[in-house]
């Protein structure tokens, strides 16, 4: 991809994301913990990339973790996210990305409840949108 494009991608995406948004799907950024809008969202629904609108995570599959952000056991689809090693912050951790659009998601960890998955997907509520009662 030339710079021209680059530049040009990035500009969309800073045309159609908030500042915040910007910050954590296209910088890696993460949202201040026990902030996000959908963090206590306990409707029945689906939640889906903020960015781009693949379909994400399923409701049923959310979990109170205590960590601050919305956590999953699994995605609807794992082929609708891609994970990356990062090495960031001192630490080794693997980076959630949506595998339409490529915004950065969170984070997934070996420490769920789910004694199928045994995964914490802990995602950045400013990174999801939720649709009630989709299924």
């Amino acid at each position: 991809m030339t710079d021209d494009m680059k530049n040009m991608l990035e500009a969309y995406w800073r045309e159609k994301l908030t500042p915040e948004q910007y910050k954590v799907m296209r910088q890696a950024g993460t949202e201040a913990p026990f902030t996000g809008e959908l963090y206590g969202n306990k409707k029945e629904g689906m939640y889906k990339c903020a960015a781009c609108g693949s379909e994400l995570f399923a409701s049923g599959t959310k979990f109170e973790s205590g960590t601050g952000w919305p956590s999953f056991d699994n995605p609807v689809n794992l082929e609708h996210v891609k994970l990356h090693v990062d090495d960031s912050l001192g630490m080794r951790r693997t980076e959630v990305r949506c595998a339409a659009c490529d915004a950065h998601l969170g984070h997934v960890f070996d420490d769920g409840p789910s004694k199928t998955t045994g995964k914490r997907y802990c995602i950045n509520s400013c990174a999801l949108n939720f649709e009630e009662g989709a299924k």
